[in-house]
């Protein structure tokens, strides 16, 4: 008998918490998509493992642990939140290690299919790991405050160069 989604979901998510790749992948369907909002889509186990493999290689004590979870027909909302050091030996998503540390927290919304996860909806606060890593500044700084009168002078003179 097929493992429940909450079962599933527990069981992905603990192995993440271990740094198992191979544990985590094998908990996702040959054709599952895991669409990480605003990041990635990583495609089935051999996504997943490239996706994770270089998340732990940049951030090698990546420490990862769930807040709460909730499972209804097959569907699992899993909050957690994250942290580690940016200091590994390679970049993740193209973005060199700045030996920062950094903490993110999320939202996965999970549909388990067969024991297997066919699709996740991950959703994470992008803004906050972009200021942890330092690609923006603290809010609230000067240099934040910079970057707002930047961008509202370019929309500004977009709007201008527009006719509106």
């Amino acid at each position: 008998m097929a493992a429940d989604a909450r079962e599933v979901a527990e069981t992905y998510f603990a192995a993440l918490a271990r740094r198992d790749i191979d544990a985590a992948a094998a908990h996702w369907a040959p054709d599952g998509v895991d669409t990480l909002v605003d990041w990635a889509v990583v495609e089935g186990p051999a996504g997943v493992r490239a996706f994770f493999g270089e998340l732990f290689a940049a951030i090698p004590d990546f420490a990862f642990e769930v807040d709460s979870m909730v499972a209804e027909n097959g569907r699992v909302a899993v909050r957690w939140h994250a942290s580690g050091t940016f200091a590994g030996e390679s970049s993740f998503q193209g973005i060199a290690p700045t030996g920062g540390r950094v903490t993110v927290a999320g939202l996965d919304l999970l549909e388990v299919r067969d024991g297997l996860i066919v699709r996740n909806e991950a959703f994470t606060d992008g803004l906050g790991f972009a200021r942890r890593l330092g690609m923006l500044p603290p809010q609230g700084s000067k240099a934040d405050a910079g970057v707002l009168r930047a961008f509202n002078a370019k929309t500004r003179a977009g709007r201008h160069l527009a006719g509106s």
